[in-house]
């Protein structure tokens, strides 16, 4: 029998994608002085866009279940997008006088983490699978 843990993985990269839409990434003081700025994917067009598409694409990642093969490229986009934007965070903190990344950044580390957990996951079933389809 199929384990479906990845559904699961999937899920939760997909909760955090959209909960980072609420939560800072990065607390400082930005560089009109005003102090206790926060960084927040709601900020920016482009942070959003990738917010949105990380967590759309892991949720609609779930219902190709039947295709594992395609279920494979979208998680493999989603975490170089998710790559991507960490990059784009860091890089619009740098624009901060000073400042400190907020706890709740680390949701980012858990799409990363989840991500990889339901590739895993997705080939942990291949291999079951065609161990199954040998033995007929």
């Amino acid at each position: 029998m199929l384990q479906r843990i990845q559904s699961i993985w999937l899920l939760l990269a997909s909760i955090c994608s959209f909960a980072t839409l609420k939560f800072p990434f990065y607390m400082g003081t930005d560089k009109t002085g005003v102090p206790s700025s926060t960084l927040e994917a709601t900020d920016n067009f482009l942070l959003i866009i990738f917010t949105v598409a990380i967590g759309v694409t892991a949720l609609l990642s779930i219902f190709l279940y039947k295709n594992r093969a395609m279920q494979i490229k979208f998680i493999a986009g989603s975490m170089i997008l998710e790559c991507v934007l960490i990059i784009l965070y860091y890089n619009y903190s740098v624009q901060y006088v000073e400042g400190h990344f907020v706890l709740t950044s680390i949701f980012h580390l858990f799409i990363l983490l989840f991500l990889f957990l339901a590739i895993r996951g997705i080939i942990r079933d291949n291999k079951i699978v065609r161990e199954s389809n040998r033995l007929r």
